[in-house]
């Protein structure tokens, strides 16, 4: 009897801990992928803001003022729009990674319940079987 009761706590122990693990795992997977993702838009947004600025650089005059204001108010909205289209990502990402670990938990708790129940059960019988 005591050694069900020393070996039950060690097992639920290594089910957490194998849980934790994976879990780990899962939010590293999804922090790599969110990185990657911003570190895509920021070079996109930085190599775009070059070419703007180089092409702000060389306005002289009126005229080309005038022609230039179409591609400054194109590059604001492209800008907003991937911004805007990184966020969604970096959302997604964020929710399919916070799926994965709820996934995880709940059969790690579902799988805890049986272990525990099973145990139960167990010695419920061979309580009745001693008596």
């Amino acid at each position: 009897m005591f050694e069900q009761i020393n070996i039950q706590p060690l097992a639920l122990s290594k089910n957490y801990t194998d849980a934790f693990v994976k879990a780990q795992g899962l939010a590293l997977a999804g922090f790599e992928r969110i990185t990657e993702l911003n570190l895509k838009t920021f070079e996109d947004r930085v190599k775009a803001s070059v070419d703007f600025w180089s092409a702000a650089a060389e306005v002289r005059d009126i005229e080309t003022v005038q022609a230039f204001w179409p591609k400054s108010a194109k590059f604001v909205k492209e800008s907003a729009e991937k911004l805007y289209a990184n966020g969604q990502e970096v959302l997604g990402v964020s929710l399919k990674t916070s799926e994965a670990i709820g996934a995880l938990a709940k059969s790690s708790f579902d799988a805890t319940t049986q272990q525990v129940n099973d145990t139960l059960t167990k010695t419920v019988k061979a309580g009745k079987k001693a008596a």
